[in-house]
């Protein structure tokens, strides 16, 4: 059974930095796909970067640049490193995985964390 679990939301400054981290158990293959996303109120859920199954990185044009996704395959977990954070990014950021995932289109995805709060302080 696969489970996908996040921690590290937080309230941090602007221009301030946050990491985010996903753990993921149960996948049959080491190689899965894990996407970061995130819903603000009022807004759609936004891919904001992805892991391919293949180790290849995706980002939207809102975070590249200043969002970094990586992966420690032997410990299962994925993080998103947040630098200069904006008061354009504080929302509920969610993880998911999935054996092949859609780079950063959430109906791609199977499995989700809970949501972490990142919220940004002027």
């Amino acid at each position: 059974q696969v489970k996908i679990a996040e921690s590290g939301g937080a309230l941090v400054q602007s221009g301030g930095s946050l990491r985010l981290s996903c753990s993921a158990s149960g996948f049959t293959s080491a190689s899965y796909a894990i996407g970061w996303f995130r819903q603000a109120p009022g807004k759609e859920r936004e891919g904001v970067a992805c892991i391919a199954h293949t180790g290849t990185t995706y980002y939207s044009d809102s975070v590249k640049g200043r969002f970094t996704i990586s992966r420690d395959i032997a410990n299962h977990t994925t993080y998103l490193q947040m630098n200069n954070l904006t008061p354009e990014d504080p929302a509920n950021y969610y993880c998911a995985g999935d054996a092949l995932g859609s780079l950063l289109n959430p109906l791609g995805y199977d499995y989700w964390s809970q949501e972490s709060q990142v919220t940004v302080s002027p």
